[in-house]
């Protein structure tokens, strides 16, 4: 899909909005980047992470060659040494143990067909279902909650939705940072529809409301509440679709009494009469109404029900399948959906298969499988108790970073470090969590890739190789059936490229689908030819023949749901709070979510010096009343606690908030900064039906945290600085810039810094004053490293100068110079 001007068409690397990119190839290396006009999820946008890809796609940090742990640390070796070694390792642990005793944990960053290959090696050949998705810390109770009521995980709606609504509602979803392509899309539709409203229901005012009518600031986890009133209220009203509850419905009566059963909870919401009647009023008497919801839903302990509630005021009133109409789970990364169409989570099969025995049948004989995994597995949650149980004795992590994403983190490296055999394939060489690997397997990144993702509206685009591999790279489905190969399954592994994986997974999903038997239904991409799969445009599933135009699908137009009567499922739900509350020890809760311009541990959006520049550093959100009353201030550091550990953070003292509540972004990690890793304290809680973790809601107290010293570090690669109190490394032009403040005195925290820095063959320059320590290190007439300590904050001007004399290769007498003077 190269043009005449070399312009190649990809997908986006990040959320799950798949926005489709233009690529080329600058003769200095860079890659150009522009938004695709013709790719229908974004028609030629794209937000500032977008933006700067062709910012990412240098070789900082990368995994070059793989590597094996020895005892005085890593070590290269050749990919036919390591592929053997994991081969031989998995083979072993299963001859021994048997075949739960082994797991992968794998990642919505994944191409679908990667997923595949994982899938099928490990359900298919393997015989365990133990492999899970990151996708379930985002996903699984929107999964959950769609299957028990469509039957299927079936999102129905299209992207196309915003523009035909006529009021849209944004629940637990800062659409506006979190899917800004997508928030566009619904600040145009609403200049051009003055009768288009706009409601947002989340704990914060976050950024999303700029644009809202009216912003519920709802009480943290009392969804369930506010929907099911609402269909209580529908129900009192006459407002509910009695025809299409007849015909297409069942069980509304046990979901009904259930909602009239929450009165008595209307107290916990958190919100006025007035709030909630306006409210109630817009969705009984707007006809085409929807409801997009995210991570605020789905990250609970009550995430699947939430999803529910929600669901049972579309199908009550009969707002679905229609234009602008229906419930609309928004996914968080890249390829969410093709993990799911996959089946890459433990407790589905394959395709939309489950594991029943007809299902089972059909998987093995497709793949020619004796050792057929006929249970679900153990979810993300549970496979790491498990390994620190001594269950798994072996684990192969792909392409994501549990340390840092999965709550109680030191429980996570407890298990790592126990399990007897742990692989990770990553692009990036020190995580996290590559550091308790046994074995690192170098594999390619985006602008490397070729596969496909699919979108939140059931939308597959291709993602296309630009660049050449660094180093020894590989696809992620090659080193999966390479291993598999060596375990005795050659010939089921042996893949010519991606598009003949591409191919087989479109055929198991058209398997014994004829008719309506599932959702998900590829047979028109199942005959793709190589070149036919290297020009394939954008397909929306379900894809009976191939769509040769853009293919806007809403699916339960007819009103046939996924279940065996073809009749959609009321779910009754109750509300239950959150199972651990505050208390006195204890008294905030905690918040957690994304920030604009990074993604996920920053392993790429760390990369950008311009992304970078947005939010610099972790930050705390609070109330100025709340910040007040525990004696925290705008601007200073506070640290984060709870029983389980802690974390550091700068103060930003926000109306936006509710009083008593803090919020926390989730991507500074060990490696990015020294203690602002919030996933440290988050309680192993999990929804009971989808194992999907409460990153919403977590007691914890916040303090003070003064500092006696400070310094800017800028050097060319990134360093260890030891124990500094706090730190934090982000990109700039030509170097990485540490913030560090200390509790230790001016001239302790210089010779910390001094003594993480190498010096040898170096040439130093020094400055100092009683309340200044400047020192720079020149190799090859180049700076090298500099740094500036103060016993004061570091104001913003002198920060700019001190990075701009990096940045400018100043001349040595000039930069002395300077040095002397700022030192006065």
């Amino acid at each position: 899909m190269r043009d005449v001007e070399g312009w190649i068409k990809t997908t986006c690397a990040y959320c799950g909005v798949g926005c489709g990119v233009e690529a080329r190839v600058l003769a200095s290396g860079r890659l150009e980047i522009r938004g695709d006009q013709q790719h229908p999820a974004n028609f030629g946008k794209l937000c500032t992470k977008g933006i700067a890809l062709g910012d990412t796609v240098i070789h900082d940090g990368r995994l070059m060659s793989p590597q094996l742990k020895q005892p005085d640390g890593f070590v290269d070796i050749d990919w036919e040494h390591a592929l053997n070694r994991v081969a031989e390792q998995f083979s072993q642990i299963i001859g021994e143990h048997g075949p739960d005793a082994v797991a992968f944990y794998v990642s919505g960053q994944l191409l679908t067909e990667d997923y595949y290959v994982a899938n099928k090696l490990i359900k298919g050949f393997l015989g365990t279902a133990n492999i899970d998705s990151n996708s379930r810390l985002c996903m699984a109770s929107a999964v959950v909650g769609q299957k028990r009521a469509f039957g299927m995980d079936t999102v129905a709606v299209c992207y196309q939705d915003i523009e035909q609504a006529e009021l849209v509602i944004l629940v637990g979803s800062n659409l506006a940072w979190c899917h800004p392509v997508l928030f566009q899309r619904l600040i145009v539709a609403k200049q051009n529809n003055a009768a288009l409203q706009v409601i947002v229901i989340d704990p914060r005012n976050n950024e999303s409301c700029d644009i809202a009518d009216l912003h519920l600031a709802i009480a943290p986890g009392s969804d369930v509440v506010l929907f099911n009133q609402l269909l209580a209220y529908l129900a009192a009203q006459g407002e509910l679709d009695q025809d299409f509850i007849a015909q297409h419905t069942q069980h509304f009566e046990q979901a009904y009494a259930s909602a009239s059963s929450d009165a008595q909870a209307v107290h916990d919401i958190g919100l006025s009469e007035a709030e909630c009647q306006a409210f109630f009023e817009a969705f009984a008497r707007t006809e085409r109404v929807l409801t997009i919801y995210s991570q605020g839903v789905n990250q609970s302990s009550q995430g699947s029900d939430k999803v529910n509630s929600i669901i049972n005021c579309h199908l009550a009133t009969g707002k679905i399948g229609k234009p602008g109409c229906g419930p609309f789970s928004i996914t968080g990364q890249p390829n969410a959906m093709g993990g799911r169409e996959v089946g890459a989570l433990a407790n589905t099969l394959a395709a939309h298969m489950e594991f029943n025995p007809l299902d089972i049948e059909r998987v093995a004989s497709f793949w020619q499988a004796e050792h057929m995994a006929t249970e679900p597995g153990l979810k993300a949650l549970d496979m790491f108790e498990a390994i620190a149980a001594g269950k798994i004795k072996a684990l192969w992590i792909m392409a994501t970073n549990p340390v840092v994403s999965l709550p109680d983190s030191s429980k996570i490296k407890r298990a790592l470090e126990k399990c007897p055999f742990v692989v990770v394939s990553d692009c990036i060489e020190k995580t996290a969590t590559t550091q308790f690997a046994d074995v690192l397997l170098p594999a390619q990144g985006w602008s490397e890739k070729s596969g496909t993702v699919t979108n939140s509206e059931r939308r597959i685009s291709r993602q296309r190789r630009l660049l050449a591999s660094p180093g020894q790279a590989k696809p992620d489905w090659w080193i999966i059936s390479q291993v598999a190969q060596r375990m005795g399954f050659k010939e089921q592994f042996s893949y010519a490229h991606e598009g003949a994986v591409f191919k087989e997974h479109a055929a198991l999903t058209a398997l014994d689908n004829q008719g309506f038997a599932r959702d998900l239904n590829l047979a028109g991409l199942s005959h793709l030819s190589g070149s036919e799969y290297q020009q394939l445009l954008p397909q929306q599933w379900p894809v009976l023949k191939q769509q040769r135009s853009v293919s806007h699908q809403r699916l339960f137009e007819d009103g046939r749901f996924y279940t065996p009567n073809r009749k959609a499922n009321f779910v009754a739900v109750t509300y239950r709070a959150p199972s651990i509350q505050v208390c006195a020890d204890f008294p905030l809760i905690l918040n957690t979510g994304r920030t604009r311009d990074h993604w996920h541990t920053m392993t790429r959006t760390g990369l950008s010096a311009r992304l970078a520049t947005h939010m610099p550093e972790p930050y705390l959100l609070v109330h100025p009343d709340t910040a007040k009353k525990y004696a925290v201030t705008h601007g200073l550091l506070a640290k984060v606690s709870n029983r389980h550990g802690d974390c550091m953070s700068r103060v930003i003292e926000t109306t936006s908030m509710r009083r008593d509540e803090v919020f926390v972004p989730i991507h500074w990690n060990e490696l990015t900064a020294s203690n602002s890793k919030p996933g440290g304290l988050i309680d192993a809680r999990a929804d009971r039906l989808s194992g999907q973790p409460e990153f919403k809601f977590t007691p914890v107290k916040i303090a003070d945290c003064p500092m006696s010293s400070f310094a800017l570090l800028l050097v060319r690669e990134p360093v260890e600085l030891g124990q500094i109190d706090y730190w934090v490394r982000r990109k700039t032009t030509g170097a990485y810039l540490y913030q560090i403040e200390s509790q230790q005195s001016l001239q302790r925290l210089d010779e910390r810094i001094h003594l993480a820095l190498t010096t040898a063959r170096s040439r130093t320059i020094q400055a100092a004053s009683a309340n200044h320590r400047l020192c720079a290190a020149i190799d090859n007439n180049q700076l090298s490293w500099l740094y500036l300590a103060a016993n004061q904050g570091i104001a913003e001007p002198t920060m700019q100068q001190v990075m701009a004399w990096f940045a400018e290769d100043k001349p040595l007498a000039e930069l002395e110079q300077d040095m002397m003077a700022l030192a006065q």
